[in-house]
C-alpha cells in the first residue's frame, strides 16, 4: 500500500512539475548550449525522478561544449550535465529499496553485469553501459541500471555540493587504482615520484589523493599560477607553471636525480602532453594517460625507449560501481578538502557563462542550481 501511495504522490507531484514546465540545457553542437523546456519526466518501471539541488561542472563538460560532442557518453542534440546530486521525487514501479525524499547521488552510467567484461569485473569497459546526461537541470530521470547498481544515499550530514562531484572523484580513485602506486608498506620508505600534469579539477583530485593516501612527491604542472596554488594546499610537492617553465622534462630530471618520475599521470587530453608524459617517466616506469583526447587524434611513440626502457604506457577510462562508493565515502570523511576545488555558483540560467569562467580559468568547478 505505501509502494502504492508513493506512486500516486509521485504523479501528483510530477503533475504540478509539468505545469510549471521543466528547464534543462540542451547541447546542440559546438558552444551551442540551449535552455529549453522539456518533455515530461515520468519514470518508467525501474526509474526515478531526482529534484536536482546541486550540479557540479567538470572539465569534461568544458571539453564537450568546445568540441560539440563526445564519442561515447552522447548524441547530439542531448540533455547536458552529469554530476548531481538530489532529493527522490518520484518512483518508477517496481522500485524497491528507496522511497519519496531520499537524498542521493546517482552516477552517469551503470554496466550490464552480465558481459563479457562486466563478468571479469572490468566494468569501466562494458560496451553496453548505460549513459545518462541531464543533470543542469530542474529535474533528472535515472534509468533502471543506474537506480540498480550506481545510485547512492548522501550521508544526512554531507551538503549536496560536496556530495556532486562523487563522479569525478569515482574516475579518479579508478586512475589511481590503475597506476601502479605502492603503499606505504610496501615501500619500506621509499618516496614515489610523481607527476600530474594538469591543474583542473581531475588532476587536483589526483593530487590530493596521492598525497593524503600514498608515500609520493607529487610534482604538478598547469597553466594557471592560481589552481597550481590550490594543488599546493591539496599537497603537491612541487609546482610549475609550463608557460614560464617549458622544459618539462628537465625539470621532472633534475628533481629525480637524473631518471624521470616513477609515475606520470597525464590529466588535460592534449596529445602532445601525452607524448611528453612520456618523456618525463622513468625506465621501468608507468605512464597514465588519463585525459581523453579529440576523436582521431594520434600520438608519436619512441619504439626504442618504449621497449628499452620498459615502459608501461596505460589508457584509463571513466569508473566502477566500486569506485563510485568508495568516492562518496572519501568525500564524506572531509579529511581531503575538496571544496578548493568549488570557488562559485551560478543559477541554471548562467550555465554557459559558468563555462565561460571556466575556460577562463575564473572557476576550477562551478556549482549550478536549479
Amino acid at each position: 500500500m505505501k509502494a502504492k501511495n508513493d506512486m500516486i504522490l509521485s504523479g501528483l507531484i510530477l503533475g504540478m512539475i509539468w505545469g510549471n514546465n521543466l528547464l534543462a540545457a540542451l547541447l546542440y553542437g559546438r558552444e551551442d548550449l540551449r535552455l529549453e523546456r522539456v518533455m515530461d519526466p515520468t519514470p518508467a518501471s525501474g526509474e526515478v525522478v531526482i529534484k536536482v539541488g546541486s550540479a557540479t561542472t567538470c572539465g569534461t563538460d568544458l571539453k564537450v561544449w568546445r568540441r560539440g560532442g563526445h564519442t561515447k557518453m552522447l548524441t547530439l542534440p542531448t540533455l547536458f550535465g552529469h554530476e548531481a546530486a538530489g532529493t527522490i521525487v518520484a518512483l518508477g514501479r517496481d522500485v524497491t529499496g528507496w522511497k519519496m525524499g531520499n537524498r542521493v547521488i546517482a552516477n552517469n552510467s551503470a554496466p550490464c553485469m552480465k558481459c563479457f567484461y562486466c563478468q571479469r569485473q572490468e566494468y569501466s569497459l562494458c560496451p553496453h553501459l548505460t549513459w545518462n546526461n541531464g543533470s543542469f537541470a530542474e529535474y533528472w530521470r535515472i534509468p533502471s541500471a543506474i537506480v540498480q547498481h550506481n545510485m547512492i544515499s548522501i550521508p544526512e550530514e554531507l551538503p549536496d555540493d560536496l556530495a556532486a562531484m562523487t563522479e569525478p572523484l569515482a574516475c579518479v580513485l579508478h586512475g589511481v587504482a590503475r597506476s601502479g602506486l605502492k603503499s606505504h608498506d610496501e615501500c619500506k620508505g621509499i618516496v614515489q615520484k610523481v607527476v600530474v600534469m594538469g591543474d583542473g579539477a581531475i588532476g587536483l583530485m589526483f593530487v590530493a589523493k596521492l598525497a593524503h593516501d600514498f608515500p609520493v612527491e607529487v610534482i604538478l604542472f598547469g597553466g594557471d599560477n592560481n589552481r597550481l596554488m590550490i594543488g599546493k594546499k591539496l599537497g603537491a610537492t612541487h609546482i610549475f607553471n609550463y608557460h614560464q617553465t617549458p622544459d618539462i622534462a628537465g625539470i621532472v630530471k633534475e628533481l629525480t636525480d637524473g631518471l624521470g618520475a616513477d609515475i606520470v599521470i597525464e590529466a588535460t587530453g592534449v596529445p602532445s602532453v601525452w607524448e611528453t608524459a612520456i618523456t618525463t617517466v622513468r625506465p621501468g616506469g608507468t605512464v597514465n594517460l588519463f585525459g581523453g583526447c579529440p576523436q582521431d587524434t594520434s600520438i608519436l611513440v619512441s619504439t626504442e625507449k618504449l621497449h628499452y626502457n620498459e615502459l608501461t604506457l596505460k589508457g584509463v577510462f571513466h569508473n566502477t560501481p566500486y569506485f563510485v562508493r568508495e568516492a562518496l565515502n572519501l568525500i564524506a570523511t572531509r579529511r581531503i578538502p575538496f571544496h578548493l576545488l568549488l570557488s562559485t555558483k551560478f543559477d541554471l540560467k548562467k550555465l554557459e557563462t559558468a563555462f565561460c569562467h571556466m575556460q577562463e580559468h575564473k572557476v576550477i568547478k562551478a556549482v549550478i542550481v536549479p
